[in-house]
């Protein structure tokens, strides 16, 4: 009988985009995968973190993911889920509930445990059974590596290349030794709530981890023995390095840089001999999600057109309306757009996912390289906020942000 494992990660309950709540998505997601573990008979769950959106998830993101969870164990009884923490989770709370989690298959992992200076397996290494209870593979669950799970953290100058990426990869080493001294030679599939270098990042949606801005472990130093590495953080589903290294991704777009993704889980079949198979199962998108942007951004009177030309439902309720982001090219009264375009927006079914300025590209490009050489004593403070201010927000700064932006300044100088 062959082993079903689903790899999804990156839910981030309790999520809302330019101020909409996005419940009714995560509703819609939870019913879909539902169904997918009833439909392909899985056998268990791997959730590779962020399983909330921030460290202090309400009482409402908690009890969603509660009852999902006890939904997915009703539908297939002996179902293990195995919950992980990422760098959005609060570590503690994911673990607080997890005597009573374990009572429908939920082994929920914060924090990396130690016993006697070894890992806990008690804690981290969770058995794969079949619905006739052989165990055919494990799980070694790990969270986002916080600077108190590496104890062999060393900042040391003799030693080249990154300690942080160092310390994680001899963490998944030491790990994997002594995970394979308990199992043997069955399948073991390790999750990681990490950056992988030659991951492709969502613009604007993903902080870079790991730790102190060394954030690139390579994917190189999972050990060759791992039949899988079930990845979180990165949005976008990808393979990384080899087939086994994987993102499953988000299970829909949280910004306007995930609008174009095809989400969905990816679903690991063992076989009895232990070859492994792995299909990717596309989501459906619970709400629409759409980019306006023309042919370089729109002038602000071609907007109405492209709302026109959507074909919009009227009738939706409003957490089933469309998201639309709008990029505008630049225009007169650059300072108001935003408000014009919100005023436009409000008279249509539609909810506000941001807008955008594209600004055209005035100046070379400055390469990594060089960009790294301008020394910050040469650049103003007010003009790194200007900058900063435009990256994020697409307009300039006005005369009230720059007023907040001095004033922290002159407080900051007085302590």
């Amino acid at each position: 009988m062959a082993l079903k494992i689903l790899h999804t990660a990156d839910w981030h309950i309790g999520q809302s985009l330019n101020g909409w709540s996005r419940t009714y998505e995560h509703q819609q997601f939870f019913n879909e995968l539902e169904e997918l573990i009833d439909a392909h008979e899985v056998d268990a769950l791997v959730v590779a973190g962020d399983v909330f959106d921030n460290q202090n998830p309400s009482a409402e993101a908690s009890q969603m993911l509660y009852e999902a969870l006890a939904r997915f164990h009703d539908k297939r009884p002996h179902l293990v889920t195995v919950l992980t923490a990422g760098n959005h989770d609060p570590a503690g709370r994911v673990e607080a509930p997890g005597v009573l989690l374990q009572k429908i298959g939920v082994q929920a992992v914060g924090m990396v445990r130690r016993q006697d200076g070894s890992l806990d397996l008690s804690h981290h290494l969770v058995p794969l059974k079949t619905s006739d209870g052989e165990v055919k593979a494990y799980a070694l669950a790990l969270p986002f590596p916080r600077t108190s799970d590496l104890p062999g953290l060393s900042f040391s100058t003799t030693v080249e290349g990154s300690p942080v990426v160092r310390a994680v990869a001899e963490l998944y080493e030491a790990a994997v030794s002594q995970v394979r001294a308990a199992i043997g030679d069955l399948p073991l599939i390790a999750t990681g709530h990490l950056h992988v270098a030659g991951g492709l990042e969502s613009e604007g949606a993903e902080r870079r981890i790991l730790i102190g801005g060394e954030h690139a472990m390579p994917w190189e130093q999972f050990p060759d023995d791992l039949a899988y590495v079930a990845l979180g953080h990165l949005h976008k589903p990808q393979k990384v390095g080899k087939e086994t290294i994987r993102y499953s991704g988000s299970p829909f777009p949280l910004s306007v840089t995930e609008q174009h993704y095809k989400h969905g889980v990816n679903l690991l079949s063992f076989s009895d001999a232990g070859v492994l198979s792995i299909e990717r199962l596309g989501l459906h998108r619970p709400v629409a999600f759409h980019r306006l942007k023309g042919d370089g951004g729109l002038l602000l009177e071609e907007l109405v057109p492209e709302l026109e030309a959507l074909g919009l439902d009227s009738a939706l309720p409003v957490e089933q309306q469309p998201f639309v982001h709008v990029d505008l090219r630049p225009q007169v009264s650059a300072s108001g757009l935003k408000a014009e375009v919100d005023q436009i927006l409000a008279q249509y079914p539609v909810r506000s996912a941001g807008v955008s300025v594209l600004r055209p590209q005035t100046q070379a490009p400055i390469s990594a390289e060089a960009e790294s050489l301008i020394r910050l004593s040469e650049v103003q403070p007010d003009e790194l906020f200007k900058s900063a201010f435009e990256r994020v927000h697409g307009i300039e700064p006005d005369a009230k942000h720059l007023d907040c932006f001095y004033r922290a300044i002159a407080e900051a100088e007085v302590e």
